[in-house]
């Protein structure tokens, strides 16, 4: 994760780093259960080995690499308040020192949400 600039205190910067984990853990895990529900698929013989392969590498070439970067090189700060804001993070779970903190990105991400452009989770 990346850590964000000087203008949080290092307890903020702590959690931010801790609650984008939390929320990286989130989207992976819904990815993969998509993923899963594929492999029941073959296993049931719905699918073949070809196609599950598909799947395999779309969500290798996708997902995972999508969240991956999201994660990893963008800022802890715009992620966390992205995922409060698309219903990853419940507002109520994150401190309230950590929401006070995120009040710009938050403003941020609720102007794009009430635009109708947030790319919301799943979402291609």
């Amino acid at each position: 994760m990346t850590n964000t600039t000087g203008r949080y205190s290092k307890q903020i910067r702590r959690w931010l780093r801790d609650w984008a984990m939390v929320a990286y853990a989130r989207e992976l895990t819904r990815e993969l259960t998509q993923l899963d529900q594929n492999f029941a698929r073959w296993r049931a013989g719905e699918i073949d080995s070809r196609e599950l392969n598909y799947f395999v590498h779309h969500y290798e070439t996708g997902a995972a690499r999508e969240l991956y970067k999201q994660y990893e090189e963008g800022s802890d700060d715009m992620n966390v308040a992205y995922a409060i804001i698309a219903g990853i993070l419940e507002r109520e779970e994150v401190p309230v020192e950590v929401i006070e903190a995120l009040d710009r990105p938050l403003s941020f991400y609720e102007s794009v949400k009430a635009r109708g452009d947030l790319r919301l989770p799943g979402e291609s």
